[in-house]
């Protein structure tokens, strides 16, 4: 993992923690939260205040994050806003705990300048037992202080004068009077310089959990959805519209079109759009000749053609499929015929303009792995989890893509990839969605065979429609050939 680190694509952008008094109070509220300290003297932390470095020396990933359900977290610096969140286990947290840190910049900057602020983000749950627990995160809230409780005593003390400025007798409570000089000899003039900390209930909303072998939750789509990696015990007894597995490719992307939530990357012959996939069939032919042992020390663009004649004969049906969207989009021609049960289905396709966007791309790159620079910046942990079982050359020239072709313009390849940002001034698009009809029961609709049709199914499934209709290729009726040009190919 060292090439990524040293290229700044592993641990990159942390927080720096190095001064004597920095580290003291990083101690302090570490020992605060979970009753351990560092012997570190120097070491870089995330947004959330984990470090890398203090996780080795515990020997707990997760010492800032127990169970995975309960992220907790150490503030030495707003800065530390624009660092990663290491290890999330949920898709959301770090968007969270970024906002929050905004909401409250201005107090938590004056809280920081003398002392950690350490806090939680606390949902419902402790500790997730079973799939059914994911749909009970529904709101989290943030609870946060100094180690020395500046916040809960600013408020103590906002109380105190509340009271003494209502109550005529006041002046003669020595009590009142003595705790109140005491608490503002620790918190400082609150009326001037108010300590307080705002925003604390945030909405969960749609995300992916890292628990249970990889789930992404939709609760808020048309019909509430759960797509997961795998049917793991107890998740066909969650309670929700639609569970659907990746073992299923065609409910999957029955459900992303009628829900309005991916687009074909090519849509119509361009040579833009033809560059993109022409890039993820790069990536795939890399995948195969690195399998084959080749040497890829010297591997260009140039050279590319001839590794593919290469290794013509090894190349998955996600390159071919590939190819037949590649030839529509840079020559024009027949228009590709690629159902949902075809590997390269999902390399053909990204999410649409609106407000998950990001989550449905980090799902179609769990569906298109041999895309590793999709993977690397819609999944990270999946990218670092993939890298870690491929052999060296293939590391290597990873790195390198990286390093050289997107690190340099971050921004120009995320657009060019996934299309513009939406405009902060403007609202976030909604997606198209198509209510089902639900007034036919024991049928589904599903694709077999090319045409979409409705299918009888056990007790329990639902999102049911009553209609069969035709199943169109997204990528629209292909062209028909007469018979002399059929004649002329054969």
């Amino acid at each position: 993992m060292m090439r990524l680190v040293k290229a700044g694509l592993m641990f990159g952008n942390l927080y720096e923690v190095s001064s004597p008094a920095l580290v003291e109070r990083y101690n302090r509220a570490l020992e605060h939260l979970i009753g351990k300290r560092t012997e570190l003297t120097e070491f870089h932390i995330d947004i959330a205040g984990a470090s890398p470095e203090i996780a080795h020396e515990l020997g707990d990933e997760l010492y800032l994050n127990p169970h995975g359900a309960n992220q907790m977290f150490i503030l030495l610096s707003t800065d530390q806003k624009t660092a990663p969140l290491l290890n999330s286990q949920f898709s959301t947290s770090r968007h969270i705990l970024r906002q929050y840190i905004e909401e409250n910049e201005d107090q938590l900057f004056a809280l920081t300048a003398r002392e950690a602020v350490a806090g939680e983000l606390m949902n419902s749950v402790f500790k997730l037992d079973e799939p059914a627990d994911l749909l009970d995160i529904n709101r989290v809230e943030i609870t946060a202080d100094t180690t020395q409780a500046h916040v809960a005593e600013a408020e103590e003390l906002s109380g105190h004068i509340d009271r003494f400025m209502a109550d005529d007798d006041a002046w003669w409570d020595d009590v009142l009077i003595s705790e109140m000089i005491e608490l503002a000899k620790r918190t400082g003039n609150i009326q001037r310089n108010p300590v307080k900390l705002e925003s604390q209930v945030f909405q969960q909303g749609n995300y992916f959990s890292s628990h249970f072998g990889g789930v992404y939750v939709f609760r808020d789509a048309a019909t509430p959805t759960i797509v997961a990696r795998e049917d793991v015990p107890g998740l066909s007894d969650v309670d929700i519209d639609q569970v659907l597995t990746f073992a299923d490719p065609e409910g999957i992307a029955n459900w992303l079109r009628d829900e309005g939530l991916s687009q074909l990357i090519v849509q119509r012959p361009s040579e833009a759009s033809a560059l993109i996939i022409r890039q993820k069939m790069d990536f795939i032919v890399v995948s195969t000749a690195a399998d084959q042992g080749h040497d890829l020390s010297t591997l260009s663009r140039q050279n590319m053609r001839s590794l593919e004649r290469r290794y013509a004969n090894q190349l998955p049906p996600e390159f071919t499929g590939l190819m037949e969207v590649w030839r529509w989009a840079s020559l024009g021609g027949r228009v590709p015929k690629l159902g949902p049960s075809h590997p390269a289905f999902f390399y053909a396709l990204r999410g649409s303009q609106h407000k998950d966007r990001d989550l449905v791309n980090m799902l179609l790159s769990d569906l298109s792995r041999l895309d590793f620079r999709q993977l690397f910046i819609c999944h990270k942990p999946l990218f670092y989890e993939a890298y870690r079982a491929w052999p060296d050359d293939k590391k290597e020239f990873v790195v390198r893509f990286l390093e050289q072709e997107y690190a340099m313009d971050k921004a120009g390849a995320r657009e060019a990839l996934f299309g513009s940002e939406p405009s902060m001034s403007e609202e976030v698009p909604t997606p198209t969605r198509i209510q089902p009809d639900i007034s036919t029961s024991g049928s589904m609709t599903r694709i077999v065979d090319d045409e979409l049709v409705v299918v009888d199914v056990e007790t329990g499934w639902r999102n049911r429609s009553a209609e069969a209709k035709p199943y169109i290729s997204p990528w629209g009726k292909p062209q028909k050939r007469s018979r002399s040009k059929d004649r002329n190919r054969r």
